[in-house]
């Protein structure tokens, strides 16, 4: 050895000693780490936590609650665990897999157009549990009048319509059960053109509010429940927390809210991962304005919305204007279903995973509905945004 040499110097020389396979192994392996922490995996935690036993579901209700001991204290799945898919040990792998596969069950709704006083058109799509058990005669079959067996209405998140796979893996598990079932539509969704200067939004409660008087019209001996997701479950405990005691409904369910629209708008620009659903979210709502273009051109700031980076920038543009709110932030403000948790007078089941990358936990209003005699509030450790992938092929939803 030169002595000459510096410290540096021998450095690269010794280096330059290791096999260029060694530098890729640990290239890969810091990736792995990267990728395992980005995303949030949680399979090893999985392992050494529960053994692959899963975590048990949380449970949050007024104290002694007549609810929790009718119901709720019954319900076998409450009381039990959820383990993800073990592929899909990651929040953001849970909902990236719903949104590009889902692997919906394969079946036809039956379409009923529903038109409103302000001339716009609302997309019914049903399933009944006939159709499903393969009793019905044909795709011309209507429900009695006389008819006693459940309908449930499903209200679908933000762009998303009958089609989307969550959806079909609910409706069809529902009518398996024994349920008849009803998406309704937003407004400009599941093929549907807007027939009026009216548009959905997440405090939009007039369509449903009209869709449920329409159902209990129809079919009053039938009992009527009604299924959130997302920003649907937003809508939904709006309209419960508007109404009161006035509402047909028997009971209802909200899976995964947003909860808080101020709180979600600010989580989901907070992280690189978060604006990946920021921009996600913006495209379909930017391909829902395209299809709409004649009358959004008309009614908002189609350059703005052509323009929009984020949700916000949508919101700003599209959705207040529409809507008639002063700013994005008196829009949030006054459509987050939190202000209206207090109200709610009908059996509500809440739903909500702790990991939840895009409506995050942190709009929870937990004590609003612990101090609620009429909500059950489950939340998962894990689950993703409407994931809730189980079972090794990860072929249903828990």
């Amino acid at each position: 050895m030169d002595c000459s040499d510096s410290p540096y110097d021998l450095l690269f020389k010794s280096l330059s000693l290791i096999p260029i396979s060694h530098y890729l192994l640990g290239f890969l392996l810091l990736s792995l780490v990267f990728l395992y922490n980005v995303l949030e995996i949680h399979l090893l935690r999985d392992l050494i936590a529960t053994g692959f036993r899963g975590h048990p579901v949380s449970l949050t209700f007024a104290s002694g609650s007549e609810l929790y001991e009718a119901v709720a204290s019954k319900c076998q799945i409450l009381h039990g665990r959820y383990l993800a898919t073990s592929w899909l040990s990651s929040p953001h792998l849970q909902t990236a897999f719903l949104s590009f596969f889902g692997r919906p069950p394969v079946f036809s709704y039956r379409r009923q157009l529903f038109h409103t006083s302000d001339g716009g058109t609302i997309a019914l799509d049903w399933l009944m549990n006939s159709d499903v058990m393969g009793v019905a005669i044909n795709m011309n079959d209507t429900i009695q009048k006389d008819d006693k067996t459940p309908i449930v209405v499903v209200i679908p998140g933000l762009t998303s319509d009958s089609a989307s796979a969550y959806i079909k893996h609910l409706a069809f598990k529902m009518a398996k059960s024994g349920w008849n079932v009803v998406v309704s539509n937003h407004r400009g969704l599941g093929g549907i053109s807007v027939t009026s200067d009216c548009m959905y939004n997440a405090g939009w409660t007039e369509d449903i509010r009209k869709i449920v008087d329409h159902l209990h019209c129809q079919y009053p001996e039938a009992p009527l429940f009604a299924v959130g997701t997302s920003i649907g479950a937003n809508v939904l405990v709006k309209y419960l927390g508007e109404d009161g005691v006035n509402i047909p409904l028997v009971g209802a369910a909200a899976i995964c809210s947003p909860w808080d629209l101020l709180i979600c708008d600010r989580f989901i620009n907070r992280k690189l991962v978060q604006k990946f659903y920021d921009k996600a979210l913006t495209i379909g709502l930017q391909g829902y304005a395209q299809l709409h273009q004649p009358i959004l051109s008309r009614l908002a700031d189609w350059e703005g919305i052509e323009k929009s980076r984020s949700v916000r920038d949508f919101d700003n543009y599209a959705t207040r204007l529409v809507g008639k709110y002063e700013t994005v932030d008196t829009y949030y403000r006054r459509c987050s279903s939190a202000s209206f948790v207090g109200n709610v007078s009908v059996p509500l089941l809440c739903i909500s995973t702790l990991d939840d990358p895009v409506c995050t936990r942190e709009a929870i209003p937990w004590d609003e509905c612990k101090a609620n005699k009429n909500i059950i509030f489950a939340t998962t450790k894990h689950g993703g945004h409407l994931g809730f992938f189980e079972g090794l092929t990860a072929k249903c939803l828990w």
